[in-house]
């Protein structure tokens, strides 16, 4: 193995990880222009990754689109800078 995957290379092969609105609970960690653009949500899926993807809908309406960029002790950071969710929304 490289010294670049044992130091959390990102997979060749991202997955998409998509939630409804409705289903999803998260914790603003930044805000611009009135929205979250990222946020913090507690991983139920043990094989999401940093590089993969999360989806949050309503309805087919995309809120939220943006790049897993960290998971730590069961919680997943993200950011989209287009985000449609509200800041400091918990569902």
């Amino acid at each position: 193995m490289s010294d670049r995957q044992e130091n959390n290379e990102l997979p060749p092969h991202s997955r998409t990880l998509a939630v409804e609105v409705e289903d999803f609970s998260y914790q603003t960690v930044q805000q611009q222009n009135g929205r979250a653009s990222v946020i913090r949500f507690e991983l139920k899926n043990p094989e999401v990754k940093p590089g993969d993807v999360l989806v949050v809908l309503s309805g087919s309406d995309i809120l939220f689109h943006g790049l897993i960029m960290r998971v730590d002790q069961g919680w997943a950071t993200c950011g989209d800078r287009n985000s449609l969710l509200l800041p400091g929304t918990v569902h």
